[in-house]
């Protein structure tokens, strides 16, 4: 009896032994269900992700133009900091190769024309002391980024052709003064009041050449690349309403505007009828030598970022302190 017994007490502490030990492999396989991955993957991805709720992180890309661009001339005195652009900035050739390679960098920063299509080229428009680039905004002078849209002619005399001369000068007046010229520079963003233009019927008797056959005259403009839009739409209207003249577009910046027509290489391969610049004229510019020579129009210039950048706004300090290298990375912004 007493070996039977000691049998049982056996078999029983076995049985405990293996129940227990049954129970620790469970807590074994609960302890390593998979739902640990999901929260290891979302780490990865909020520390490798430049666009998390933190902000924009890593190397502000700056990108500028060269130094014979108006847009870079106004944009720098605009923000205070004139000839100060970091050495590190990448230097662009126009207002579409800006918007360009801005539009496919997400940790870019650059500026542009408003007249530049802005959802073509994947940017956004970044508002500058808190308020938005707009067509009223510049009107009203509550956006501070603004700047001219300026042109002069060659002198009188020196077109080569009479009726060239006076081609040009009428596309001066559609430009400036009629409510069509206006209308065209608007529709491709440049920043003019409407209201204070009159019907180029009211206008064009002072202008006979416009009515003859003018398709053997071609006018050739050059300077800035900002203007090009406005310009190519106000000579396109004009163009079936005076005689179907020719034109030529050659723009590779503001400096070559007044260079062109009125300055050292206005007898060269870089000449012009009319030169642009988005900027105010130099004094060493002598403008004053042209056929006719003012403001066409106004615009602003724009800060850029990629569209997914999420910079919503910069102040003064903080746009001069980025282009000079002082705030190198976008996780230092206030």
């Amino acid at each position: 009896m007493k070996i039977f017994r000691s049998l049982i007490i056996i078999i029983l502490v076995l049985s405990l032994f293996v129940g227990l030990a049954a129970c620790g492999e469970n807590e074994s396989e609960e302890t390593y269900a998979p739902t640990d991955a999901p929260a290891e993957t979302t780490v990865a991805l909020e520390e490798t992700d430049p666009t998390a709720e933190s902000g924009l992180q890593g190397e502000i890309h700056v990108y500028s133009r060269d130094a014979s661009s108006g847009t870079r001339g106004a944009f720098e005195e605009l923000a205070d900091f004139e000839e100060q652009l970091t050495d590190n900035a990448i230097l662009t050739e126009s207002n579409g190769d800006m918007a360009a390679k801005v539009g496919a960098d997400l940790l870019a920063i650059g500026y542009v024309s408003l007249t530049t299509d802005f959802a073509a080229n994947n940017i956004k428009a970044v508002n500058y002391e808190g308020v938005e680039p707009t067509e009223e905004n510049v009107l009203n002078e509550s956006y501070t980024l603004a700047r001219p849209f300026n042109y002069v002619t060659r002198a009188a005399g020196d077109f080569g052709d009479a009726d060239k001369e006076a081609l040009v000068a009428a596309f001066i007046a559609f430009l400036t003064e009629s409510v069509e010229g206006a209308n065209a520079i608007s529709s491709a963003g440049g920043i003019v009041d409407v209201s204070s233009k009159r019907a180029w019927a009211d206008l064009q008797a002072d202008h006979p050449v416009v009515s003859q056959d003018n398709s053997g005259i071609e006018i050739v403009t050059v300077g800035s690349t900002s203007v090009e839009k406005a310009i190519r739409a106000a000579l396109e209207t004009f163009q079936p309403m005076a005689g179907n003249f020719n034109f030529k577009m050659s723009h590779a910046g503001s400096g070559e505007g007044p260079a062109g027509t009125v300055g050292e290489e206005k007898d060269t391969a870089k000449k012009g009828d009319i030169g642009f610049a988005s900027r105010a004229f130099k004094d060493t510019e002598e403008v004053i030598l042209g056929m006719s020579t003012g403001t066409f129009c106004l615009d602003a210039v724009v800060i850029c970022a990629e569209s997914s950048n999420p910079i919503a706004n910069l102040n003064q300090s903080q746009t001069a302190a980025i282009f000079k290298g002082e705030i190198q990375n976008w996780e230092d912004l206030d």
